[in-house]
């Protein structure tokens, strides 16, 4: 059997460029976690109590299966391809997902989840996509799910997520801390629009995308580097007890990160 990991991501910067009818366009330099990430894996229905129609996800999930990203993902993929392969595929294996990556966090656990069973579908049928294609499947998911299609360390991410340019840079050691505070990324949204809407111009867009992470994280400030921090800290005054200096939050939250110290 097996095991897929998908990794976290913490968002260095995150600043917002515009709006595109109702969604905000950003440029962003998404990277990876390397110390954090889910485990998925096929298991057969008949080493479970599943029924065989049933689509089934054995993890520690709190929304319903309609809801959960992976569902979400087989569906566009079975419309993208038709495939009865992938339809039997389900018919006869759950997908089984250990969770490390916490819910609600800024952290793109549900997103790499979705990335990585497109990418684990692709591998396992031969179903011959490549990732440009996996990644158009997974933008009907959500805006950050071709990121993790993608599999960068670091990369600049751009329009409502569907451009990603992978950034050559060193993976940074990073150490993450999740509040039990559940965020919800749209109520972030809407409190940015109406208290703190200013896009960032042309020029300032290509000064955050050339400028490399360490700089980033040693030269700029938490509310500085990402336009969510100060609408989350308004809507969700409990944030204030748990930000700590010389962290940076990544997303709309609730996860704040820096780099690991060397003991």
């Amino acid at each position: 059997m097996k095991i897929y990991k998908a990794y976290a991501k913490v968002n260095i910067f995150l600043k917002i460029t515009g709006m595109r009818g109702d969604y905000h366009e950003i440029i962003s330099r998404f990277m990876k976690v390397e110390n954090l990430y889910d485990e998925l894996s096929f298991i057969p229905k008949s080493q479970t109590d599943a029924k065989e129609n049933d689509f089934v996800i054995l993890g520690d999930f709190s929304c319903t299966t309609e809801q959960n990203t992976i569902f979400k993902a087989y569906f566009a993929l079975k419309e993208f391809t038709s495939s009865t392969k992938l339809e039997n595929l389900m018919r006869t294996h759950a997908i089984k997902v250990d969770k490390s990556i916490p819910a609600f966090a800024g952290l793109g656990g549900g997103s790499s989840d979705a990335a990585t069973y497109l990418k684990m579908c692709n591998s396992v049928l031969d179903l011959g996509l490549s990732l440009n294609e996996l990644a158009e499947i997974g933008l009907k998911v959500g805006a950050d799910v071709p990121f993790f299609v993608y599999g960068y360390d670091s990369a600049n991410v751009s329009g409502i997520g569907e451009v990603v340019e992978e950034f050559d840079e060193p993976l940074l050691d990073l150490e993450t801390f999740t509040p039990k505070i559940e965020i919800s990324t749209p109520r972030v949204y809407k409190v940015y629009r109406e208290d703190f809407y200013k896009p960032l111009d042309g020029f300032e867009v290509e000064k955050y995308k050339k400028m490399n992470s360490l700089d980033v994280m040693q030269n700029l400030s938490a509310d500085e580097v990402n336009d969510l921090f100060k609408p989350a800290l308004q809507e969700y005054k409990e944030l204030k007890d748990h930000y700590r200096h010389g962290y940076f939050f990544s997303g709309s939250g609730s996860s704040f990160f820096k780099i690991k110290e060397e003991n």
